[in-house]
């Protein structure tokens, strides 16, 4: 069997369609409850649902062959796994955004609100530019708001909340979507299964290869 950890969500029920309308279904998962893994010995299946962030530890550490994590994950945490593909669902960007109107001052320290630090870190130190992050969890827009930080990195899908908020994104740091990875084990013993349901799904005229 093929153990899948998938995100929990509104994505992961995008994401185990496109599962299922390879061949890959588990009708018991369908039908709600508080189940947390469902089997499908026909199709040789084992879904399990994970917060969106760990997907990418359950399979690092083994406890899943195969996992979608969106690309923020992949980027910020760089856990050591396979980037199979690229499932075009759950599709945004990582921008850095700010109060409407804001001059950046290049003599002093940029202060950046993120829950991405590394990112954030990686694509300052790529511009050669300084900065403080300050990490938060949760409510970026108020930090540039409330004067915490001038600037934030934060996953921008339509740009509602910032606009309702005063703030607009000045960067674009980089695409996200989801993406299907695989611990590298189990890539390696079980190679014909992974690139099967890999060919299935770049042949049903999806996205292909990262």
């Amino acid at each position: 069997m093929l153990n899948i950890a998938l995100p929990k969500g509104r994505l992961g029920d995008a994401v185990y369609d496109i599962f299922e309308s390879v061949g890959y279904g588990c009708p018991a998962i369908r039908e709600g409850g508080r189940k947390l893994i469902f089997e499908s010995p026909e199709n040789g299946v084992r879904f399990f649902w994970v917060k969106p962030s760990d997907v990418a530890i359950y399979v690092e550490r083994g406890a899943a062959d195969v996992g979608v994590a969106g690309k923020d994950i992949l980027l910020e945490y760089q856990p050591d796994v396979y980037e199979l593909l690229d499932l075009g669902v759950g599709k945004c960007r990582m921008c850095v955004a700010a109060p409407k109107g804001f001059r950046e001052d290049t003599d002093r320290t940029l202060r950046v609100a993120t829950k991405f630090s590394r990112i954030a870190r990686t694509y300052y130190a790529g511009r050669g530019r300084e900065i403080d992050v300050i990490g938060l969890n949760g409510s970026i827009e108020l930090a540039p708001i409330l004067g915490l930080s001038d600037v934030i990195v934060d996953i921008v899908e339509t740009g509602t909340t910032l606009r309702e908020n005063n703030l607009e994104v000045i960067e674009t740091i980089c695409p996200i979507s989801a993406r299907l990875i695989a611990n590298k084990s189990s890539y390696k013993f079980k190679h014909g299964e992974i690139s099967a349901l890999c060919r299935k799904i770049s042949e049903k005229g999806g996205p292909g290869d990262d």
